[in-house]
């Protein structure tokens, strides 16, 4: 059985949808399933928006040491991150509010940021690199979508442009060319990669890889599913990207187990088949 094989029968074994793209950077070989169908982002989307941040940061627009200061009204309508709960009043820089909405998603810290900026920007901005099934909607995802929900309201993607931009963040660690492409300094570029390898969430991606790989990434979830992108590591040299994104998961599988744990699985489960097959 190929590795494609593999991955394909993983996705055939649920009842909900699954697209993906995996890249051998190793050998340049791809396989990828529905990877250009749009579908639902989550909080995968902020990669884009750190990224356009970081330009508008490197053209002088926006201050990456611009104090912040929390405000109550910052944690409305908020479902993740740890801000929400904490005490108005705390300032933070803008940098740090990029860290946070990348590393624990918190969408206090999103807020922080596309304040800075406009949807229009950030839209624009990815169909400037390539990226263009993904179109940036909303500040923050309404909290009380239904499950069912239709792809218009919500931030969408596809699993290709991911794949597109966390190449171009890989490639922009030594080239001048993929630096001018995302519009950023090489320490803003440098500053991003290690933002995404802080990632402090471990499910979807990590779950089923040795405990100690290195993998640059940003999770997501959603009422239709839950979805991650990231680059992993081997022997701290890229290994591969991978980006994986689960749809219409049920609330709960016939055998009781909810739909997200499954669908969290499944990803953990590509990403090891992907780990294996590329070493043999």
């Amino acid at each position: 059985m190929t590795t494609a094989d593999t991955l394909n029968a993983i996705c055939n074994a649920q009842p909900f949808v699954t697209r993906f793209m995996v890249r051998n950077l190793l050998t340049g070989e791809e396989i990828t399933r529905d990877a250009d169908e749009e579908t639902p982002s989550g909080s995968t989307r902020k990669t884009s928006i750190m990224m356009a941040a970081l330009k508008a940061a490197h053209e002088g627009r926006i201050n990456l040491d611009e104090p912040i200061t929390y405000e109550k009204r910052l944690a409305e309508e908020v479902a993740s991150g740890m801000f929400r709960f904490m005490t108005p009043g705390i300032v933070i820089s803008l940098r740090d509010a990029i860290t946070g909405m990348m590393v624990l998603s918190d969408n206090v810290c999103t807020k922080m940021v596309l304040e800075r900026l406009t949807l229009a920007e950030v839209d624009g901005y990815c169909k400037a690199l390539g990226m263009v099934n993904t179109h940036h909607r909303f500040l923050i995802p309404p909290l009380a979508l239904p499950a069912d929900h239709a792809l218009t309201t919500v931030t969408t993607t596809s699993a290709a442009d991911q794949v597109l931009l966390l190449q171009t963040v890989l490639d922009a660690q030594s080239s001048t060319q993929a630096q001018e492409k995302l519009g950023c300094s090489a320490d803003l570029c440098g500053f991003a990669m290690d933002t995404l390898k802080h990632q402090v969430l471990r499910y979807g991606i990590r779950s089923r890889l040795p405990f100690e790989t290195l993998v640059a990434s940003k999770s997501g979830r959603g009422k239709r599913g839950r979805m991650d992108a990231g680059i992993v590591y081997k022997d701290r040299a890229p290994f591969f990207i991978i980006t994986a994104y689960t749809d219409d998961v049920p609330q709960v599988m016939p055998d009781g187990t909810p739909g997200y744990t499954v669908s969290l699985e499944t990803i953990g489960r590509l990403a090891e088949a992907a780990w294996n097959g590329f070493q043999s």
